[in-house]
């Protein structure tokens, strides 16, 4: 018995399952041969990128950085491997711990989820960026000052977290500063002296209320 690819089309069978297979055959290949070309897919123009290397431009910290990754690779990944910008850490890889925090137009953003071509067009701040003329952000120095910081391997990601809340919540309450920093985790428990270096750094900024 003949199987059903076999079968000649007939006017009311519309597309065989044998020429959209062909089809989509087609499509899918086109990753495997092009650099970045334009290709039609059902009538539509779409870009593709990859597989190999392909130029980007990244405005980090004020500065436009241009180097070359492979599509798939994340914004942390190119960060640390390809810029040597390696204040942010991986270590859930997963978008969950917050070590790998950097500001994306002004928010805070897990860099192992976003992809480096996504960042294309974006103002990307890291912690390498705060330190200006020599002298540390307010931020990093309340961090200093209260003690927040044991093994330091996620404090580079707090510190960046901290920064762009306060940047939205410059008078921020007790409650507020333990919702907005849920997205940062540190291993050493050192939730405490975060909170009172947020606490000053809201001081030490302007707009910031005091405390007691």
């Amino acid at each position: 018995m003949s199987s059903s690819d076999d079968r000649p089309d007939t006017p009311n069978s519309g597309v065989s399952r044998r020429n959209f297979l062909k089809g989509t055959g087609l499509v899918l290949s086109v990753p495997l041969v092009a650099g970045v070309r334009v290709v039609d897919v059902a009538g539509a123009e779409v870009k593709v990128y990859g597989p190999g290397k392909i130029p980007i431009t990244l405005e980090i910290n004020g500065a436009k950085r241009t180097t070359s990754v492979e599509p798939r690779v994340t914004l942390l990944d190119t960060l640390r491997n390809e810029l040597d910008l390696t204040g942010a850490k991986r270590v859930c890889d997963r978008g969950t711990c917050g070590a790998c925090t950097v500001i994306v137009n002004g928010k805070p953003v897990y860099s192992c989820s976003m992809l480096a071509v996504e960042a294309q067009g974006k103002k990307i701040t890291t912690v390498e960026g705060l330190e200006q003329n020599g002298k540390l952000h307010p931020v990093q120095q309340a961090f200093i000052d209260n003690d927040a910081q044991q093994c330091g391997f996620c404090t580079p990601g707090f510190v960046v977290a901290c920064k762009a809340f306060l940047d939205k919540y410059p008078n921020p309450t007790p409650e507020q500063v333990a919702k907005g920093l849920g997205g940062n985790t540190c291993r050493c428990g050192t939730y405490m002296g975060i909170k009172a270096a947020v606490a000053q750094a809201a001081q030490n900024l302007k707009g910031g209320r005091r405390n007691g």
